[in-house]
């Protein structure tokens, strides 16, 4: 055994193995174990996973879901929401010929101060006109800051990543114009917390 492959070896017994687990509102799931030689190295590291992984639907496997280890308690490492999106393949899909995609990008900050970068995608039956594109983006605005300044960033996530935000929209926007699909097909989480206020001398 050469002294290169003994060192590769060596390294690799120094490491342990954490579980990576999923935030609470998102059950806590298991995602998967990593190696690392000290427990510091695994703050700030990024997990992806699918919705699959999280909820067992094979219909969610589209949707990729970033994850931040944040906290390690003995052999388990917690995470917070980081963002998602769709993934090429599906979002491809979506794409039809003599068809309209409307897209909105919002900056929004939830009850409890986190700011979000959300992506929101429509995709209409038929070709459409400017002036419903512009409607249907009011739209998606509206709702999006509306369900924001409402809900802290756990019940924001779970609404955005379980499909209710933009079921929300569709059914508002469909007055405008028929529409085949509405998606947030992307976001990432900006600030964790809002800045306190400086303490008044």
């Amino acid at each position: 055994m050469s002294s290169k492959t003994k060192r590769m070896r060596d390294k690799w017994r120094s490491k342990s193995w954490y579980m990576v687990v999923a935030p609470s509102y998102f059950g806590n799931v298991e995602l998967g174990a990593v190696p690392a030689d000290e427990q510091e190295k695994l703050i700030g590291r990024t997990i992806d996973a699918t919705l699959y992984d999280v909820t067992n639907d094979f219909s969610h496997q589209h949707l990729k879901i970033y994850f931040q280890i944040i906290e390690v308690d003995g052999k388990t490492a917690k995470t917070t929401f980081k963002g998602h999106e769709y993934s090429r393949d599906y979002l491809r899909s979506l794409v039809r010929r003599r068809t309209t995609k409307i897209d909105g990008l919002f900056d929004i900050t939830t009850k409890d101060g986190c700011t979000l970068r959300v992506a929101v995608s429509a995709f209409s039956l038929s070709r459409i006109r400017t002036s419903q594109e512009k409607e249907i983006r009011t739209i998606m605005d509206k709702i999006i800051k509306q369900k924001a300044s409402a809900l802290t960033l756990d019940q924001f996530v779970q609404e955005m990543i379980l499909g209710k935000i933009a079921s929300d929209i569709y059914n508002e926007a469909k007055k405008i114009a028929p529409l085949r699909h509405v998606g947030i097909r992307k976001s990432k989480l900006i600030t964790q917390l809002a800045q306190l206020p400086k303490q008044k001398a």
